[in-house]
């Protein structure tokens, strides 16, 4: 996933407690997103020989 999600439209939501609801669908994909966002910057630094802020070194 490379392009950070798009939040639901305004009118997207039926505000009836849909399960998933737009929003749950969309808050686990920018979850996601922003997860692979940290292990993909992680590994560019390590691959330029930065240091990380990994507990793990």
């Amino acid at each position: 996933m490379n392009q950070k999600p798009t939040p639901p439209g305004e009118y997207d939501c039926c505000e009836s407690a849909c399960e998933p609801c737009v929003w749950d669908v969309y808050y686990e994909e920018l979850r996601a997103w922003n997860e692979a966002e940290k292990q993909r910057k992680l590994a560019e630094a390590a691959k330029d020989g930065e240091p990380s802020d990994s507990p793990l070194r």
